[in-house]
């Protein structure tokens, strides 16, 4: 917990201070702390921990549950219809250890949780008629462990927790349980041109042929490829809210066509692509709503240079100032004046 960000050797540091404090003040309840550690510990130091363990066994009492083992015994997971959120299960009999992630925007793990066993049972009966469809199938223990896995892994890396108790208190715990499925990092092969044409073509022959849907569904294909977590086309809800509020307006330049064409063309992408993807109309309907919903703060946004990310800044200046982009010289020079002048603005 008072680890800097950043510090590999946290663990291992920990571990080691916890060992030589129970070995130099033996008690019943070091050994317990010292065997509780050593089902959390990473690998590297379990033959450190179990020697340690051996040793204190001989004059102290151990705790019933030490040579207790919990294995999982079946996994379930739950996805919503339109791919940005899920929830597994992973039983270990007298109790499940669930995980809820969301993909819009980039996949985090959002919630960990120790239930009571069976709890996927109760998750289908807590579902209300109203709500989204998320139906719960099986799935394989090792796929379930190596998501949770692979989800830790995105969140330490791109979206930290240490400010929150509760992901913190089962962070640990997770890893432990899921540790051993870590798949490898997935290469990211970007849609193929092709691909991206057919889509492109299949749009506009049912809306509208005109430059601004091309060039708004080019942007639309840029975002799903990206960022949504069913790529392109799994859109959410949550993902319109923050591609109108925060992606677009940081991103990209919409000259005065592109500006008054997007609320239709976005609600009629919306539908395009779920719609390919099979999803029911009565849950369409609630991602279209969101483009109103949003359009307000987009449009606030969008006029904001100070919400605008580094490189659409660095792009509206050299077409401000009739820089050529091949001129190495002149792009640095107005690289370096802008970080001078952002600098400056800091500092008032």
């Amino acid at each position: 917990m008072t680890a800097p960000l950043g510090d590999k050797d946290a663990e291992s540091t920990f571990c080691v201070e916890v060992a030589a404090r129970c070995c130099t003040h033996p008690s019943p309840q070091g050994l317990a702390a010292l065997a509780a550690l050593r089902r959390v510990a990473p690998p590297s130091e379990h033959a450190l921990l179990d020697e340690t363990i051996a040793i204190l066994r001989e004059t102290q009492p151990a705790p019933s549950w030490l040579d207790a083992a919990f294995s999982p015994v079946r996994a379930m997971r739950a996805i919503d219809v339109y791919d940005s959120e899920r929830v597994l299960f992973v039983e270990y009999g007298s109790h499940t250890l669930l995980a809820r992630i969301l993909t819009s925007g980039g996949p985090s793990l959002q919630r960990l949780a120790l239930l009571n066993g069976g709890a996927e049972e109760a998750w289908e009966q807590a579902r209300e008629a109203v709500d989204v469809p998320m139906p719960i199938e099986e799935t394989t223990v090792a796929e379930a462990l190596g998501e949770i896995a692979d989800m830790l892994r995105h969140t330490d890396m791109l979206w930290p927790r240490n400010d929150d108790e509760g992901f913190v208190a089962l962070r640990v715990l997770a890893w432990t349980r899921s540790r051993a499925y870590l798949p490898d990092w997935p290469e990211f092969e970007a849609l193929a041109g092709s691909q991206r044409q057919e889509l492109v073509e299949a749009f506009v022959e049912r809306t509208t042929d005109s430059e601004a849907y091309r060039r708004l569904a080019d942007i639309f294909l840029d975002y799903g490829d990206g960022y949504l977590g069913n790529r392109p086309l799994g859109w959410s809800p949550d993902a319109v809210e923050l591609f109108l509020t925060d992606w677009l307006p940081r991103k990209a330049f919409l000259d005065e066509d592109e500006r008054a064409a997007l609320p239709d063309a976005l609600r009629s992408w919306l539908r395009f692509a779920l719609e390919r993807r099979g999803v029911a109309d009565e849950w369409i309907v609630p991602v279209i709503g969101e483009v109103d919903a949003w359009l307000p703060e987009f449009e606030d946004a969008l006029d904001d240079e100070a919400a605008w990310g580094p490189a659409k800044q660095i792009a509206a200046e050299l077409e401000a100032r009739n820089i050529d982009i091949r001129d190495k010289d002149a792009v640095n020079t107005v690289v370096r004046q802008l970080n001078a002048e952002n600098l400056a603005r800091r500092l008032l």
